[in-house]
């Protein structure tokens, strides 16, 4: 019986064409949006779960409010990991990170350097706690020596190869010498330390053996042992501002008390973030690589969730529209002995046929479209082919989608009464119109949102191009790593100052793009009280770092080389002076200083106050920034004239190979390094495109189904009014009328949801769009156009048929 079924389905299925063929890529489409988005959202959930007893570490992160600023960090001071272990029995082991940033690296007795991104200091319990296994090397000395490193593969075998390493000299910043002491395998995409290819012994950094509590710089990871609950653990952890940090402050503050502390409003609080969290629910001011967000999450799930559903409503209307066609074949059937029993499992298994079909042409899609879609969402992913559950899972939800598709369709064909319908009265056994209109009604409510969506998204993101920041990002050239060129670093800056497509430079290690930065507490004159902290941004510039940015000096003068005295000598921004509780005039000449511990502490003058600019995400609020005199030798900013980019880039490629001969040539552009700040915006709004054009695409085939529905039901009505006058643009009219009715109540369904959802995405932003009435006007008005022109060729075609044919259908 099932043979012959499927035998019947297959015929029925070639017997219309066309809307097989609609069917299957509507259900193809949906599905193969389902695969993408499930295999992105798997992947996200994955991050940092292959390390060894992963439900079990945690990263220790500070809430610290101080002077004014506020910090979210996911770094705690350098004694935090040693008190720990020492103070707490539920801890079983700790690591911790020191980020290096980026630095040029060279095997000993070679002349050219390779720069490698993302180099960190790293205790020597890093293999043991996070399961990492070397390629070569013994993991108990490994990182236990001062001077010491270890290497990923792809980083060693730039150098030496894997096997070759072990024991082998090189360079960091042609100074520092280090000893290959192991090589590890390059570490998984979707984990946190992914981008990292270089880990220093912490044991030779001076830093992380300072007791002091007052500088959190320190990535700081414990692991539990498996009886512990994290829930009992987090009163003892704050016990440690107790018995730490205060006796730690007061060698500082004599006169400060907890309660003075908070009375001033400061606080210190750590947490426990487990390690698999990180990814998905961390947005601290430090990370140790881009996280992504839950909320990202789910709204690609519940797009996914939208787009097979849809297809699968698609399918429905489709199937009712050509229902009107089996009728009599139903009425045959039941004449016949068949039982409705039956008869839904004819259709139903119809239904599966398809889904399956749409399956094979889904995955064939997902093949065609994954490296693009890779592309767009900055992923890696492949399908799973040797996965049994991956198959599983797709066969399983193949078959449901079939039952839930076919379903509607099936009940409906099998109630079909036979008598009426031989009799060709198809007309009160179609019914179901509310149904089939709440369908389309969901459809379209679901595209408007969608649209509403993308709209925001876009909007968001082009204020964040086109918002003052106080600064001028377009045109200026970044040039890395000027330390290379070694103690010719000002002739290296005039010589490019020289060139004519040139406007200026300057010489900083301190940029508003995404880079690692610390505040520092500073004091004003006569004051040591923790009532009077100032929490501050200490940038080091030269004298053209402000005409070089474009910033504005609201009070005072930059600095000037011709002023000895400018050595000591700072140019805060308007958030400092929030903190000071002064104007910009009564600012300059107060004196302020980091040598709170110092009888003769040494004081920086204000000379100038400059503009607030962002120098962090629009996420985060403006904070205390000072810009100080003595220009480091970290990067370059060169501001270029408008024309030819590419030959004044190489015009300072070639005064680089002058300075730094064998040293790579490492730029960006800082508009570019700006966006990376909110490149995951970036591709949600990108993927809001695609997957939004997809749903109104499917949305699309369900109304073209509808209306070829209700155009064959109302082929006589039709007649009877050309008959009597009617004009084919006012039948057109009133058919598509009945439609728009069902697109409007669905706009005014998704409006409401999608202006709640989309205020709670910008609620991440500190400086943010409102949403204007506009935006559902536009997306109405979008939605109406698409459903005119969907419906209107339906509509045109029943209307221009020659009412005599339609006066004798039966």
């Amino acid at each position: 019986m099932f043979k012959n079924n499927i035998k019947i389905a297959w015929r029925s299925l070639k017997k219309q064409p066309f809307f097989t063929f609609l069917n299957t890529f509507g259900l193809a489409i949906g599905i193969a949006g389902g695969i993408l988005i499930a295999l992105f959202i798997y992947d996200e959930l994955s991050y940092d779960k292959m390390f060894a007893d992963a439900e079990r570490i945690y990263r220790v992160d500070s809430n610290i409010k101080f002077g004014g600023a506020e910090m979210k960090s996911a770094e705690a001071a350098a004694p935090m990991a040693a008190t720990m272990q020492r103070d707490f029995p539920q801890v079983e082991s700790t690591v911790r990170f020191r980020n290096r940033g980026s630095l040029l690296l060279r095997r000993t007795g070679t002349e050219t350097n390779t720069k490698e991104p993302r180099i960190t200091f790293v205790d020597s319990t890093f293999f043991d706690f996070f399961g990492v296994k070397l390629l070569v090397g013994d993991k108990k000395t490994a990182l236990v020596e001062p001077n010491t490193l270890v290497l990923t593969k792809t980083a060693a075998e730039k150098h030496f190869g894997v096997q070759n390493a072990l024991g082998q000299s090189m360079l960091l910043n042609n100074t520092d010498t280090y000893t290959v002491t192991g090589v590890i395998d390059d570490l998984p995409r979707n984990s946190f330390l992914r981008e990292h290819s270089v880990f220093m012994a912490m044991s030779g950094y001076a830093d992380s053996h300072d007791p002091n509590w007052g500088s959190n710089n320190y990535f700081t990871f414990i692991k539990l042992i498996p009886s512990a609950n994290v829930k009992d653990f987090q009163e003892p952890l704050n016990g440690i501002v107790d018995d730490y940090i205060f006796p730690w402050a007061q060698q500082y503050f004599p006169g400060m008390t907890k309660e003075s502390f908070i009375a001033a409003g400061n606080y210190v609080n750590f947490y426990t973030q487990p390690l698999t969290d990180i990814h998905l629910y961390s947005h601290r001011d430090a990370e140790m690589s881009a996280n992504s967000s839950i909320q990202n999450v789910y709204i690609l799930a519940f797009i996914g969730l939208f787009l097979i559903v849809l297809a699968s409503v698609n399918f429905m209307n489709l199937s009712t529209a050509q229902s009107l066609k089996r009728a009599k074949e139903v009425g045959v059937r039941k004449t016949l002995g068949s039982k409705k029993l039956d008869l839904i499992r004819q259709f139903l298994i119809e239904s599966g046929l398809i889904s399956f079909i749409s399956l094979l042409v889904a995955l064939v899609i997902t093949l065609l479209v994954l490296p693009l879609f890779n592309d767009l969402a900055g992923k890696s992913i492949s399908l799973p082919y040797s996965s049994p559950f991956f198959w599983g899972i797709l066969l399983l939800g193949t078959v449901l989608l079939g039952l839930f598709s076919g379903s509607y369709p099936a009940f409906f064909l099998s109630r079909f009464m036979p008598v009426k319908t031989l009799k060709g009265d198809t007309q009160g056994t179609a019914g179901g119109g509310n149904i089939r209109n709440a369908l389309v009604v969901f459809q379209f409510a679901i595209s408007v949102f969608l649209i509403v969506g993308t709209i925001v998204v876009y909007q968001q993101l082009q204020f964040i191009q086109s918002k003052d920041l106080g600064f001028t990002k377009d045109q200026i050239l970044l040039v890395d790593d000027v330390f290379a060129v070694g103690d010719q670093t000002q002739s290296f800056k005039d010589e490019i100052v020289a060139l004519s497509q040139v406007e200026n430079s300057t010489l900083s290690f301190y940029f508003p793009t995404p880079s690692s930065r610390s505040n520092s507490s500073f004091f004003p004159e006569g004051s040591r009280n923790q009532e009077d902290a100032l929490q501050m941004q200490t940038w080091y510039v030269d004298e053209d770092y402000i005409p070089t940015m474009n910033m504005d000096l609201i009070a005072g003068r930059n600095f000037n080389t011709d002023f000895p005295t400018d050595s000591t000598a700072v140019i805060v921004n308007e958030a400092t002076l929030k903190v000071l509780g002064v104007g910009p005039e009564e600012a300059l000449g107060m004196r302020v200083s980091q040598d709170v511990e110092l009888e003769n502490p040494e004081f920086n003058t204000i000379i100038g106050v400059v503009k607030n600019f962002h120098y962090e995400s629009l996420r985060e609020n403006i904070g205390s920034l000072g810009l100080f005199f003595g220009g480091t030798s970290g990067s370059l900013a060169v501001k270029l004239n408008p024309g030819d980019f590419s030959t004044t880039i190489a015009d300072i490629e070639g005064i680089w190979n002058k300075f730094a001969p064998g040293q790579p040539f490492s730029y960006d552009f800082m508009d570019d390094s700006f966006n990376t700040t909110y490149e995951a915006e970036q591709r949600l709004g990108k993927i809001f495109v695609v997957f939004t054009i997809l749903s109104i695409l499917i949305a699309c085939l369900g109304l073209f189904g509808l209306a070829a529905f209700n155009a064959q039901k109302r082929t006589k009505e039709i007649g009877v009014r050309k008959v009597l006058g009617a004009t084919v643009g006012q039948i057109t009219f009133r058919l598509t009328t009945d439609f728009l009715k069902m697109v409007g109540v669905a706009i005014l369904i998704s409006m409401p949801i999608g202006w709640f959802a989309m205020n709670k995405w910008l609620e991440d932003f500190s400086y943010r769009i409102e949403i204007g009435w506009w935006v559902f006007v536009l997306a109405a008005i979008l939605a109406v156009g698409v459903a005119i022109l969907t419906v209107g060729y339906q509509s045109i075609r029943a209307a221009v048929v020659n009412p005599v044919k339609s006066l004798r259908t039966e």
